[in-house]
C-alpha cells in the first residue's frame, strides 16, 4: 500500500468558531478518551465548523463524508478497481482514517442507508476495528482515530433515523442556533460586516424561526444570515439580499415569503 500523505487532511489555518458554552471542553475530554461523538443540531447551526474547529485544536487530521442516500458501505471503506495490471484495492475514507488516526466526521448520517451505516459499529466499542470483508483484512483502529457523526433531529422520521443500535455507541452533543449577542458576532467577524448590520440580520433570522412548524420546516440558518451580510458586502441593496439569501431558499409557500418579506422590511426600515 502507498504511502499516505496525512499532511493533506490537516487544517493549517484556524476556522473562525465562537463558542457558545462549555462545546469545546466536552469534546476535548471525549477526545482524549477517543470516545465516539454525535453532534446534533439544525441545519447551518455550526456543527461542521466545530468539528474543523476541534481537528485544528487538537492538531489532527479531519477527513469528512456528505453522507447521501446513494452511498454504500464500499464507499465508506473501500472497493478493487481495475487498472492496466489488473485490480487494486483504494481505501475508503473511513478505512483511511482509521489508518492514519484521523478524526472521520460523516455528516447528515441519517441520509445514508442504515445498511450502511451498521459498518461504523464495530469502530465505535472495545473493538476499534474495521473489517474489509472484500479483501479479508481487519485493521485495528490507530490510536488517535475518533468517529464523529452529524444529524438534524428536526428531519427524523421512521425512514429517516438512526437505530437505537447505533446511538447507543455515542456520546451526544446538542446544538442550535447561537444567542443573538454570539450570533451577531459570529455574522458580523463572518462576512466583515457592520455589528448594526449584523444585529438587523440576526432579528430577521430570529422572526422566521419563530414560524417553525407554522409553515416552515426550518427556521433561517446562521450560515444564510453570512451569506446575506455578504451579498450586502457586493453592493446588493439589504432588502434584495435578504429575500435573495434568507427567503426564497427555505419556502416556495407564497403566504411564508410574503410574511418574511414584510419581517425584512420592518426590520430595514428601522
Amino acid at each position: 500500500m502507498s504511502e499516505i500523505n496525512i499532511e493533506q487532511y490537516k487544517i493549517n489555518q484556524e476556522p473562525f468558531y465562537e463558542a457558545q458554552g462549555n462545546e469545546v471542553d466536552l469534546y476535548q475530554a471525549a477526545y482524549a478518551a477517543r470516545l465516539p461523538v454525535m453532534v446534533k443540531g439544525p441545519t447551518g447551526c455550526g456543527k461542521s465548523r466545530f468539528i474543523e474547529y476541534m481537528a485544528w485544536k487538537l492538531q489532527r487530521p479531519l477527513i469528512t463524508v456528505a453522507c447521501n442516500e446513494d452511498m454504500t458501505a464500499s464507499d465508506l471503506v473501500g472497493r478493487y478497481l481495475l487498472d492496466a495490471n489488473g485490480t487494486r484495492w483504494l481505501d475508503g475514507p473511513l478505512t483511511t482514517a482509521a489508518r492514519i488516526g484521523a478524526i472521520c466526521y460523516l455528516d447528515e448520517i441519517v441520509e445514508a442507508r442504515q445498511d450502511t451505516t451498521v459498518v461504523i459499529h464495530p469502530l465505535t466499542d472495545h473493538r476499534r476495528t474495521l473489517p474489509l470483508d472484500k479483501k479479508g483484512e481487519l485493521i485495528a483502529a490507530h490510536p488517535d482515530f475518533q468517529l464523529v457523526i452529524s444529524y438534524n433531529p428536526g428531519y427524523q422520521s421512521l425512514m429517516k433515523d438512526l437505530k437505537q443500535s447505533t446511538k447507543q455507541r455515542f456520546l451526544g452533543m446538542d446544538f442550535d442556533y447561537p444567542q443573538s449577542q454570539v450570533e451577531m458576532d459570529i455574522v458580523s467577524k463572518e462576512a466583515n460586516i457592520d455589528t448594526e448590520t449584523a444585529a438587523k440580520l440576526v432579528k430577521v433570522g430570529g422572526a422566521a424561526r419563530n414560524l417553525k412548524g407554522h409553515g416552515l420546516d426550518e427556521g433561517i440558518s446562521t450560515r444564510l444570515l453570512v451569506y446575506a451580510a455578504t451579498l450586502m458586502n457586493q453592493g446588493i441593496a439589504p432588502v434584495d439580499a435578504c429575500r435573495m439569501a434568507l427567503v426564497r431558499p427555505i419556502t416556495d409557500d407564497a403566504d411564508i415569503r410574503s410574511t418574511l418579506d414584510h419581517a425584512i422590511d420592518a426590520v430595514f426600515a428601522e
